[in-house]
């Protein structure tokens, strides 16, 4: 059996998890994606007892939940607020590249920046943290959605789901 071995970094701990989460985050995501397109459309369109009606709404969500916190930690982020309702493959399209601009993003970002706080005053709460809570905050909801799609899509018989663990990624997809 071999033997894994940590990366070697220069960089603080926190700027290195953060930029390795945010691709980790987009390295699920496409992966999900990419199992999604295999399946029949009309099924991750189908209604399953969930807090989100369909896999697309769910996958929106995702979407529009990595959206809004790119524009709390990017000010210059063209966010708008407007929900996206695309179809399924604009779905999947969007979500991958939203994953890919927050991964960009972040990986521009020095550990100051990212441990530089953030006030958000929002009508369902008030907050001042540092970036980097809200980068882990983010990828953490992430994380969360797509293993509820992966429940969604069991429900729907779905057997196959891939693997988008965080240590299966370090260790193997990397």
């Amino acid at each position: 059996m071999s033997q894994i071995v940590a990366t070697p970094t220069t960089e603080s701990s926190i700027a290195y998890l953060m930029k390795n989460y945010v691709d980790y985050n987009h390295w699920a995501n496409c992966t999900l994606v990419n199992w999604l397109r295999t399946k029949p459309t009309e099924l991750l369109e189908k209604e399953v007892v969930s807090s989100f009606s369909t896999i697309r709404v769910t996958l929106i969500h995702i979407l529009e939940t990595q959206r809004y916190w790119l524009s709390v930690i990017n000010p210059e982020s063209n966010y708008s607020g407007q929900d996206f309702d695309g179809d399924l493959q604009e779905t999947f399209s969007r979500l991958m590249a939203q994953s890919q601009e927050l991964a960009e993003y972040v990986e521009t970002l020095s550990a100051r920046a990212l441990e530089n706080d953030t006030l958000v005053v929002n009508p369902w709460f008030e907050c001042n943290f540092p970036n980097f809570e809200y980068i882990l905050h983010c990828m953490n909801h992430s994380t969360y959605h797509r293993g509820q799609i992966v429940t969604m899509g069991r429900n729907l018989g779905f057997t196959d789901a891939p693997m988008t663990d965080y240590n299966f990624y370090n260790v193997v997809a990397k």
